[in-house]
């Protein structure tokens, strides 16, 4: 899988989105950005040998449809999309760019649903919210075979660490104290 990195930074704010530029990590998240900024965010990134991730339900102005989806692949070229919904999925593997399935696993009901969420949709990754949870994301990455990220709620070195050590590929933080453990240019 292209993702080496341990963590996923999420940026939250152009501060933050400037400071990654700069920064060692190869692929960066975006969270909370408003459908206008999209084209000059991915294109600064590309620029600066980023990928980007875009976290299609958190993008204000744009519908979390298959035309949003489409757009966001064809028009502003993101590298992956991540999304709670099904038709977002489907439509990022569709047209080849990175398919993250985020799942809010609550109880053993959402797990079980996101099972069989996942048969149909077969993404390149799942993120897994919250990520506090050991004993879940190692069953979840052993029943699917998919790669998983942890993310939400992660707020300490020995979070990131005890994710890692369940086999999640890589932890999704907007902690910047986070970022700066695990690349110390930052």
């Amino acid at each position: 899988m292209p993702i080496q990195q341990k963590i996923l930074p999420a940026v939250r704010n152009m501060k933050d989105f400037e400071k990654l530029l700069k920064s060692p990590y190869e692929y960066l998240v975006l969270l909370d950005s408003h459908v206008s900024q999209l084209k000059s965010i991915v294109q600064m990134a590309k620029r600066h040998d980023k990928k980007m991730l875009i976290h299609v339900d958190l993008i204000h102005g744009l519908s979390n449809d298959d035309y949003a989806a489409e757009f966001l692949c064809q028009d502003i070229k993101a590298d992956g999309l991540i999304s709670t919904r099904t038709n977002v999925i489907l439509t990022a593997k569709k047209k080849g760019v990175l398919a993250i399935q985020r799942l809010f696993l609550l109880d053993s009901s959402a797990l079980n649903k996101s099972y069989k969420l996942l048969e149909k949709t077969k993404p390149d990754f799942i993120e897994v919210l919250p990520g506090l949870m050991p004993d879940i994301i190692k069953e979840v990455h052993e029943h699917t075979g998919i790669p998983i990220f942890a993310g939400g709620l992660i707020r300490t070195i020995e979070d990131v660490e005890q994710a890692l050590g369940a086999g999640a590929r890589a932890v999704t933080t907007s902690r910047g104290e986070l970022w700066k453990h695990y690349v110390k240019e930052l």
